[in-house]
């Protein structure tokens, strides 16, 4: 097919590949699930991209946009290239002090091991100061000899890491000059390029980490995009950032850094603009895969990004990020009671291999999702996949529950399913609270928005726990990720340390800044070859009073540039986040923040919606096992519920990538793009 008409998101999951495939030239969408081939993504992937077309190819395919796991796993896993440090004196071990914590912070032992041995950490002779000034040149001859020494010890890559390369990046610039003139490949990272912020161990640890994971990411992009050109593609090949935007192929090789929460990132972005087009500008996100939970908060339209993460203990990357809070406890999460008779769910998952003990691939373990078969809310005979198994076996997941909880805490077996429900859903509305009670919101001012394949099935459940109104379950739940990879826009990121007090802020050198970051930005957006509508930019100072520590992002604008505009901006951020404004210690500016987004054309969410009359005819009845008692659950194909519909608890709502569980008392309304709000009875 020579015409190119579809966009398609991917979304790599541990368990299922997803891909949202909308059609720009009926207006149509549809969805694709496949497999997970955990180890060899690039399998699932292009699996997953055959079955767009009936020939197979992906000649028709216009542009393709993917949110990958493959940088994160690589590091949680420790699966990354062997990677080197070429650093100034005296900072070999930036990165075991990192902040003086602990894993554990009240214990007494703990333990960590840096992504870099340091053996492999090396010194050369050079020193710039706090305020810019070259203390010591840079010694060429030391760094290149390191090089050669690190490249003798078999690192495939390497980080050049200066001390206040932030405040002047001279020394640090010709030493990565000379190393990549060097570096047989091009795996060389320079911290100033990837962070030019202040605080030595989180410019450290993101750049190592990017420097570690430029191979393993770069290798996979290049490869797929290999297997996509051999199919037929000859489109844009685009990748979610952990920030909600997308970027180029080529950027997310050089900077896969930035790819850390790539996936669920696209989940929330998808989230957001659903929430906002049904009429709910407050929302709160709950993506249940195979694997993980992961919780997000959306406050007036806008997800919420923070500053920096932790892959894990001592892995920080710094790089704007949408806020998500994640736990263990996915369909797959495992059920076990503890040495002290106490029941967990997670944070072991069966994932998609073996898979629950249902899917009768040798685990014997019960899980999330044998629970829900047991207890009859996931149909053994119509499983979810789209088709991917055959059937279920309930009877394993009743043996797998018995001995693994109910015998030893004394129930009965449906009773220990509903427990194990209990005890997911009590630590999933937990991981609600964190972003949202903790942050300072009321929960019961906004909505829930269940997805992922579990989602549906604990969408009641987590509405009594965490107090929410109303519930909206997206028309394809299974593939929020993916639909949110077709809908984000391109987005690059951008910071400088200025360090200085109000009074002494050149604003003339602000905006010269300011300039020149968007110049860059722009650089990187017309590099990806993508049409955009608009092009918008974002910019941003960290601020604080003279003597603390932890600064306040303040947005601007262009016009408030002046020591007098920012002074207001602060004070009425300040008594926003703190409630009153403190009066004598002086005003620094620490940090430049910009981005700069680049407006993708977006489809009418209405195309999602159900066309014509469509059936709410049940399909028959189902036996669920719920609080202590069975009830008969109407069932629906819940895609063919028109606009408007409503279904009243108890009842199952089927469809290929979800099943949604409508507990008693509770009922749901199809509205006009499709989604399900569901609301408690009086």
């Amino acid at each position: 097919m020579s015409q190119k008409r579809w966009v398609v998101g991917v979304d790599v999951g541990g368990t299922f590949t997803d891909l949202f495939v909308l059609d720009e030239q009926t207006g149509t969408a549809r969805i694709v699930k496949v497999p997970s081939t955990r180890g060899e993504e690039a399998r699932g992937f292009m699996n997953g991209i055959q079955k767009i077309s009936e020939d197979g190819s992906a000649s028709g395919v216009a542009s393709i946009v993917h949110g990958t796991t493959v940088g994160t796993n690589a590091l949680l896993e420790r699966k990354v290239a062997r990677t080197g440090i070429i650093t100034t004196r005296g900072f070999r071990d930036v990165l075991e002090m990192r902040r003086r914590d602990r894993p554990q912070t009240w214990g007494l032992r703990g333990s960590f091991t840096p992504i870099v041995p340091r053996a492999l950490r090396l010194e050369v002779d050079e020193r710039v100061l706090a305020d810019g000034h070259i203390h010591t040149p840079v010694n060429i001859d030391q760094v290149k000899a390191q090089a050669q020494a690190l490249l003798d010890a078999g690192c495939e890559a390497v980080c050049v890491f200066f001390i206040n390369a932030y405040a002047n990046m001279a020394n640090e610039q010709a030493a990565v000059a000379a190393v990549r003139a060097m570096w047989p490949n091009p795996h060389v990272t320079a911290a100033s390029e990837v962070l030019p912020e202040i605080r030595e161990f989180e410019r450290c640890s993101t750049a190592t980490l990017n420097a570690a994971l430029q191979p393993v990411v770069g290798s996979y992009l290049t490869r797929l995009e290999s297997d996509l050109r051999g199919q037929g593609f000859d489109g844009e090949l685009l990748i979610v950032q952990s920030n909600g935007g997308v970027m180029s192929r080529q950027t997310a090789c050089d900077v896969p850094v930035r790819t850390a929460l790539s996936g669920p990132a696209a989940g929330v972005m998808a989230c957001a603009a659903i929430a906002r087009a049904a009429g709910f500008p407050n929302v709160m996100t709950g993506d249940m895969g195979g694997t993980s939970f992961d919780v997000s908060l959306v406050a007036k339209g806008e997800a919420a990004l923070a500053a920096q993460t932790s892959i894990e203990f001592g892995l920080v990357v710094r790089s704007p990020m949408i806020q998500i809070e994640t736990i263990g406890a996915g369909g797959g999460s495992i059920a076990s009671v503890d040495a002290s008779g106490m029941l967990q769910v997670g944070p072991e998952s069966a994932g998609s291999v073996p898979g629950p003990a249902c899917y009768d691939r040798g685990n014997t373990r019960p899980t999330v999702t044998d629970a829900n078969v047991l207890l009859g809310r996931i149909a053994a005979d119509r499983p979810l996949g789209g088709g991917l198994l055959q059937a279920m076996r309930a009877d394993l997941s009743e043996k797998a529950i018995q001995t693994h909880v109910a015998e030893p805490l004394g129930l009965s077996t449906m009773e220990a399913a509903e427990a194990i429900l209990t005890v997911a859903n009590a630590k999933m509305a937990g991981a609600v609270r964190v972003v949202s009670i903790e942050k300072g919101h009321d929960p019961r001012q906004f909505a829930y928005m269940p997805f992922g394949g579990g989602g549906g099935l604990h969408v009641c459940a987590m509405m009594r726990e965490v107090g929410v109104a109303t519930g909206i379950v997206p028309r394809y739940p299974g593939v929020t990720s993916a639909l949110g990879c077709v809908m984000a826009d391109m987005r690059h990121d951008a910071v400088q340390t200025l360090n200085q007090a109000l009074s002494d802020v050149n604003f003339k050198d602000v905006v010269a800044r300011i300039d020149k970051l968007a110049e860059a930005c722009q650089t990187r957006l017309d590099s990806a070859g993508v049409r955009f509508v608009a092009v918008d930019e974002n910019i941003a100072l960290d601020m604080l009073f003279t003597g603390q520590t932890h600064t306040l992002q303040v947005n601007v604008q262009r016009a408030q540039l002046s020591a007098e505009g920012l002074r207001l901006a602060f004070t009425e951020a300040y008594q926003h986040a703190f409630g009153r404004v403190l009066e004598g210690p002086v005003i620094r500016v620490m940090n430049l923040r910009y981005a700069r987004i680049g407006r993708r054309p977006k489809f009418d969410l209405s195309v999602l919606a159900p066309v014509g009359a469509g059936s709410t005819q049940p399909l028959g009845v189902q036996r669920v096992y719920h609080q202590g008692q069975w009830w008969d659950a109407q069932r629906y194909a819940r895609l063919e519920l028109p606009v408007g519909a409503q279904v009243k608890g108890p009842a199952i709502l089927e469809q290929a990538d979800t099943t949604v569980w409508l507990e008693p008392k509770f009922v749901a309304k199809v509205d006009a793009m499709g989604n399900l709000l569901v609301t408690a009875q009086p």
